[in-house]
């Protein structure tokens, strides 16, 4: 069985290392050891005085401020919070917090329970800056978070976390975070209720959402398909994220898009070293579950789709090609008809209402009044191109357009101008669906 317990990594040191990104803060190593007895352990952990031979220098740079956080005691109760992590050692985590109210202990042992179930390869929290004190005149200290996932992460997500310290004989102390002070934790599915972790051929699936196995399944099945249409030029496989809570599920994509009739959304973690970043996709537990069995394989192709082809990140493709040609790859194995993919569509073309132009980005947005009738718009007309040019055809003209303007794509591999093209879609609308 293979060992998912977090790893030591270049990445993950026993303790902070130094911060060398431009404009980072400088760190320093905390410079004693301290061996305790296990009663009197918990309570260091929590919050730990530095001493050594710091030279004046450092002294200077890290002397106390009356209400302010000392630096390294701040540094060194994270190292002791990323070791626990590493090495599963749950009251040392704990004792971190054994200082703070109730509530947000057990919302900390929730937390640390849920990394253990994960195939962590390095977990982190590093020090960065200090806030403003609040109302109630606690600091809080802003925190970046780094993680990366063994087997799935090419390099360590980023996110931004906060912790309000306050003094408790002479040391610096976790004793909440800073969401009441307005202060939001980026989130992370770790934060929800108890994780399970599936494995599967096509990736990680992780929530704690019911269907995970039908998920990890579904995608296992999509990876072909996909493939045969983009090739093999990408890692087929994805973390997939699956949350009960419809909140977090949306904090998860960023507060950008409303998921209420969005049954899964391909996003991108930040990277911690300014890379490219980490591709998750986010399934929004009741809308999917709500899907039949051949939605639900649609949905999830069509998501891997994005994953393969960089279309989460992908800024210069017009969207309407980026979410067709995805939809177009989700129901290319299919039988469905045109008319029963397109049920919305197909009632205002029947009526005479046939749309002008293709969908711009703002139809996409899952506020849209037509969201659906945009996806089968813009389906129909990747599907128009595979029927009348080809399949390899259709690859093209998407990897051109993130190259080049559209209408300079449509030039080069179709051959048309882009009002010839839209009157070609509108005719192919009115013979598929009226």
């Amino acid at each position: 069985m293979e060992d998912d317990r977090p790893g030591s990594a270049p990445d993950d040191p026993p303790g902070p290392p130094p911060d060398d990104r431009p404009g980072g803060v400088p760190r320093r190593r905390a410079v004693a050891l301290i061996v305790l007895a296990a009663t009197a352990c918990a309570l260091a952990a929590a919050g730990v005085t530095v001493r050594g031979d710091a030279s004046p220098r450092d002294a200077a740079a890290t002397a106390p401020v009356a209400g302010v956080p000392d630096t390294r005691a701040v540094e060194t109760v994270l190292a002791n919070r990323a070791a626990a992590v590493r090495e599963h050692d749950r009251a040392r985590f704990l004792a971190t917090v054994a200082s703070a109210p109730a509530a947000y202990q057990e919302a900390q042992a929730r937390v640390f329970d849920n990394l253990t179930r994960l195939p962590l390869e390095s977990w982190r929290e590093r020090y960065e800056a200090i806030e403003p004190p609040g109302p109630s005149g606690a600091p809080a200290v802003r925190i970046s978070l780094h993680y990366k996932l063994r087997g799935f992460d090419r390099g360590p997500v980023a996110r931004t976390r906060y912790l309000t310290f306050a003094a408790r004989s002479g040391s610096w102390v976790i004793v909440g975070d800073a969401a009441g002070r307005g202060l939001r934790d980026e989130a992370e599915i770790w934060d929800g209720g108890p994780l399970t972790v599936r494995r599967g051929r096509g990736g990680l699936v992780i929530g704690d959402a019911p269907g995970l196995d039908g998920i990890a399944r579904r995608l296992a099945a999509a990876v072909p398909v996909v493939t045969g249409v983009v090739g093999s030029d990408w890692p087929r496989r994805a973390v997939a994220l699956v949350p009960a809570d419809p909140a977090l599920a949306a904090s998860l994509v960023g507060d950008t898009q409303h998921l209420k009739d969005i049954a899964a959304l391909a996003t991108v973690a930040p990277s911690a070293t300014g890379g490219r970043g980490e591709d998750r996709i986010v399934v929004s537990a009741d809308t999917f579950g709500r899907l039949n069995a051949l939605g639900q394989n649609v949905v999830l192709t069509h998501e891997l789709t994005h994953v393969a082809t960089g279309g989460a990140r992908d800024g210069r493709t017009p969207l309407w090609l980026i979410e067709g040609f995805a939809d177009y790859v989700g129901y290319r194995d299919t039988k469905v008809s045109v008319r029963s993919a397109a049920r919305e569509l197909h009632r205002e073309i029947a009526a005479g209402r046939t749309p002008a132009a293709l969908p711009g980005r703002a139809a996409f947005d899952g506020t849209s009044p037509r969201l659906s009738q945009a996806y089968q718009e813009a389906w129909l007309a990747c599907r128009m191109i595979a029927d009348r040019y080809g399949e390899r055809e259709l690859v093209r003209l998407y990897r051109a357009a993130g190259r080049r303007p559209e209408a300079a794509a449509l030039r080069e591999v179709l051959g048309v101008t882009t009002a010839r093209f839209t009157a070609m879609w509108r005719d192919y609308l009115r013979e598929e669906l009226r």
